[in-house]
């Protein structure tokens, strides 16, 4: 494109974005490696080959990259048509959960068999944002009043409890709900009650704490609070809840700076249980040592650097709203995976974009990124 066209602002009509489709593709392919590192080991003791999880997730990504392909090259606006159907079909699959098409894996049931595997939680992520994208740009002055936040909110629990309650992913129930208050809290001129909320939140949560803590509530009550006590004293449940986190503890301390080397891990070698999904992370601290830790994260961080550039630029409000979604998705489960590795959040079950093992999870997050290149495209040239 010559100078002379740039300047009638023409739009950009490729993929979008090039730069960030190359760090997913980066991300994608170093993930399938991880994984066949973390899980060959733990797949050959299974009786499965030792390519078992790192081939599940190739046939998972594959397709997630041709969708995130065909999304990039619809327009985004045509997603506003899908908004309250993509907010019922979310409630929709996650009440399937209760249903016999409903799996236990590990010990959840937060699974469908519909052919494949497909995760409830994950369609719910992008229903959301795609719902109040829509959402808040037809009812702009109702989330600027109390009353109006407090009814937009009362729209997003009722997905988060659904999933918490029927799936137990209370990882998935903040996040959903996390994402939707940070985009209200972006579009919304009006700061104050959104932090007096969160404020508010913070509060009680930090007042569990103490109280299990203080044995005030007992950690009987619930597995979930047995995790807090775990978290502030992991050491002292090192032969129950919180032998998976100082595991992972010690598989970071192993690693030192430069690492073991790609594949030299120790603690995969059944001792981080179920080492390919979230605590992925600490495999990779321990064979790529800090730099390959600090490496990853660099790539994340200009991931989610791209979408904040293409949510700022894009002069559509909609538009505008899917990409802070999506890159507010992509933000929170990278930093809630690395600080429940890192024992600087109780231990839940949260995966690293692209890099955990996880076929639904992987599928939806390359949705998101079609999404975001549809919306790069958008933005004319200068």
């Amino acid at each position: 494109m010559d100078t002379a066209r740039k300047k009638k602002g023409i739009r950009y009509r490729g993929i979008g974005d090039m730069s960030l489709v190359f760090i997913v593709l980066f991300l994608a392919i170093f993930g399938l490696v991880m994984i066949y590192s973390a899980s060959a080991f733990s797949a050959v003791r299974a009786g499965r080959a030792s390519t078992y999880y790192m081939m599940k997730q190739l046939a998972a990504t594959g397709a997630g990259l041709v969708f995130m392909l065909i999304m990039s090259q619809i327009d985004y606006n045509f997603l506003r048509k899908l908004a309250w159907p993509a907010y019922i079909v979310s409630l929709v699959l996650i009440l399937l959960v209760l249903t016999p098409l409903g799996m236990t894996i590990n010990g959840a049931r937060r699974w469908l068999n519909l052919g494949i595997s497909l995760q409830p939680a994950e369609v719910a992520k992008v229903g959301m944002i795609i719902f109040f994208s829509a959402y808040v740009c037809g009812n702009i002055k109702r989330v600027q009043h109390l009353k109006g936040i407090i009814q937009t909110l009362i729209l997003v629990a009722i997905p988060s409890l659904m999933v918490y309650g029927i799936t137990e992913n209370l990882s998935s129930a903040i996040i959903i709900f996390s994402i939707v208050y940070i985009m209200l809290f972006v579009a919304s001129p009006k700061s104050a009650p959104y932090v007096f909320l969160a404020a508010g939140i913070f509060a009680i949560a930090g007042l569990v704490i103490f109280a299990v803590y203080k044995n005030i509530i007992p950690m009987e009550i619930s597995y979930r609070l047995g995790r807090i006590k775990a978290w502030l004293d992991p050491e002292a449940y090192a032969s129950s809840i919180g032998f998976q986190t100082l595991q992972a503890l010690y598989s970071i301390g192993s690693g030192g700076i430069l690492g073991k080397g790609l594949g030299q891990s120790t603690q995969k070698l059944g001792f981080v249980p179920e080492a390919q999904n979230d605590m992925i992370f600490s495999i990779i601290c321990e064979e790529l040592g800090m730099f390959g830790a600090l490496a990853v994260i660099l790539l994340f961080v200009m991931l989610i650097y791209h979408l904040l550039m293409i949510a700022t630029n894009v002069n559509d409000k909609f538009g505008s709203l899917l990409v802070t979604g999506v890159m507010t998705h992509f933000a929170l489960q990278v930093l809630l995976n690395i600080a429940v590795v890192t024992n600087t959040f109780p231990n839940t079950g949260i995966t690293l974009p692209f890099i955990s093992y996880g076929g639904s999870s992987s599928f939806f997050l390359l949705a998101e990124v079609g999404i975001a290149l549809s919306v790069s495209r958008s933005i004319r040239m200068t």
